[in-house]
């Protein structure tokens, strides 16, 4: 998957952010990383495309937002994630902390803090025609 040419012409938009999503979640695999769950969605609302326990650090939790798109004109896929979907993420893996029983309580200064170590990252995926996937990882995207 990782290394096929693309076939996207009989593909509808939900098929293609699916198929990113796979190619994303293989990709993260093969760099040592755990699916936790694919395409959580919050009670209250709030989504997250991939949890996952990280690589080198057993004990990271990772929220990774997949971003795929058909074409480069747009600009990087990292600039979709803007703060309505930031919070939308957010507010998902708040719930999913909730959810392990991990305290979320304010701190000081309004700081939220987390008794777990976990981030956000943005997976970019681009899919040309007949061309391999292109895949990016940006690390604490936010």
């Amino acid at each position: 998957m990782l290394n096929c040419p693309c076939r996207l012409s009989k593909l509808s938009p939900h098929q293609i952010g699916a198929l990113g999503e796979k190619i994303a979640a293989r990709y993260l695999q093969s760099l040592g990383w755990k699916v936790l769950f694919r395409n959580f969605r919050a009670p209250k609302g709030g989504e997250v495309d991939l949890v996952l326990r990280g690589g080198d650090d057993l004990d990271l939790l990772v929220f990774a937002e997949v971003k795929t798109r058909t074409r480069r004109d747009y600009g990087r896929p990292i600039r979709a994630v803007n703060a309505e979907k930031r919070a939308l993420i957010t507010r998902g893996a708040t719930e999913w902390l909730r959810l392990l029983g991990k305290e979320v309580r304010p701190g000081k200064n309004q700081d939220v803090r987390r008794e777990i170590s976990w981030r956000y990252d943005v997976v970019e995926i681009v899919l040309e025609e007949g061309a391999k996937p292109d895949v990016n990882l940006v690390e604490s995207a936010f």
